[in-house]
């Protein structure tokens, strides 16, 4: 693999800059968009509205008669709107939870999509050519004017909510507070789920109806490892999806017939799995050290107050002890000699005899100090 003549192609190929610059604006939108989805628990929409748009794509098409992507995206973005209208409606007004709603919707909508184009694969007057890619994407058919198409209905969603920054912030939040202090709630939900929908239909073409959906989950799950902060949330999902875009039209340029779509997927997959593994305070392996540390922290003080038990028994700070007298009071816990050690370089406990360690005067310190911190916490309680 050339990479310096690839990142050179980045800029200077039109076909490559094109399809990195398009899958880069959607992996902007639908990450910051998708930091809303997740956070109030409908990861599950971007799914059921990315199937739901397969109809409108194929209605669009009927009704015109063009392959437009204009128009085929203004028929997936209805399509995908309608289906959330349906779904609101389902929860709303039966005893059909959330779940079952998106299930039932995403599947009769796609039904009815693919039975539309089965239609139009038959018709003697077109072919099915052109529409099919919207399923798995087709990001090597971006042209330029597709580009500018994405990024001006990126930015407006974009512009958007950061209009409404202070009201989606309360309805992904607390939605009954924003209700009580006389937000709009339900014209809230619509506009935001309009514009989740706008970052669905923008990227079927590059990544396709049914790969969409991870568009809009991975880069939120990935940024909501690394924060709590909902501002920083959405900067480093937009970052993490244009990271996503870029390095999967790079990986599909270098490797023979390896289509973008899914490739880009793959990159996000491979985001998340790195935050998951080393996130501060919530990554596997940050927790995992973590919780090493503090293991090893609690046997040293557990150390200490055993050497410090033990002096006050014989109201001699510096007595010692028996190595053996320490591992049996540390029974079941181990690393008594590695302990000592660790202790012995801080220098709070030495080494009397072979086999005799007593506390220090730092040591005496600290184990008062640990014993009056415990205790405290003890009263607290």
């Amino acid at each position: 693999m050339d990479v310096p003549g690839l990142f050179s192609d980045l800029f200077f190929d039109y076909t490559l800059r094109t399809i990195a610059l398009g899958s880069a604006i959607l992996g902007i939108v639908s990450g910051a968009l998708g930091s809303y989805a997740v956070l109030r628990k409908q990861s599950l929409l971007g799914d059921a509205m990315s199937h739901a748009a397969l109809p409108g794509i194929a209605l669009a098409f009927l009704l015109t008669g063009s392959k437009m992507p204009l128009v085929l995206i203004v028929g997936a973005a209805a399509a995908g709107w309608v289906a959330t209208l349906f779904i609101m409606s389902i929860v709303n007004t039966t005893r059909v939870k959330y779940d079952t709603a998106l299930g039932m919707v995403l599947s009769v909508f796609f039904g009815f999509g693919l039975v539309l184009l089965t239609i139009i694969q038959k018709r003697p007057d077109a072919t099915q050519a052109g529409l099919d890619k919207f399923l798995f994407g087709q990001a090597a058919a971006l042209l330029e004017r597709d580009v500018v198409t994405m990024g001006i209905l990126g930015a407006s969603a974009i512009l958007i909510t950061m209009l409404l920054w202070k009201e989606f912030k309360l309805l992904s939040f607390d939605p009954d507070f924003a209700s009580t202090l006389g937000f709009p709630v339900r014209i809230l939900d619509i506009i935001l789920t309009t514009l989740i929908v706008i970052a669905i239909v923008l990227g079927l073409q590059t990544v396709g109806v049914v790969l969409m959906s991870a568009m809009i989950v991975a880069p939120a799950a990935s940024a909501r490892q690394w924060t709590d902060n909902l501002g920083i949330m959405i900067i480093l999902s937009a970052f993490f999806g244009a990271l996503a875009g870029i390095s999967g039209a790079l990986l599909s340029a270098s490797v023979p017939r390896l289509p973008t779509g899914p490739t880009i997927v793959v990159s996000v997959s491979v985001i998340v799995i790195v935050s998951m593994l080393l996130a501060p305070r919530r990554g596997i392996l940050w927790r995992w050290w973590r919780e090493r540390r503090q293991r090893g922290r609690l046997r040293l003080e557990g150390i200490l107050e055993d050497l410090y038990s033990l002096a006050l028994e014989h109201n001699d700070p510096g007595h010692a002890h028996s190595l053996s007298v320490l591992r049996l009071m540390s029974a079941g816990k181990g690393g008594v000699e590695k302990s000592l050690e660790i202790l012995s370089e801080r220098g709070l406990v030495r080494a009397v005899r072979p086999g005799e360690w007593a506390l220090t005067t730092a040591g005496l310190e600290e184990a008062e100090k640990t014993m009056s911190e415990r205790s405290g916490m003890s009263d607290e309680r």
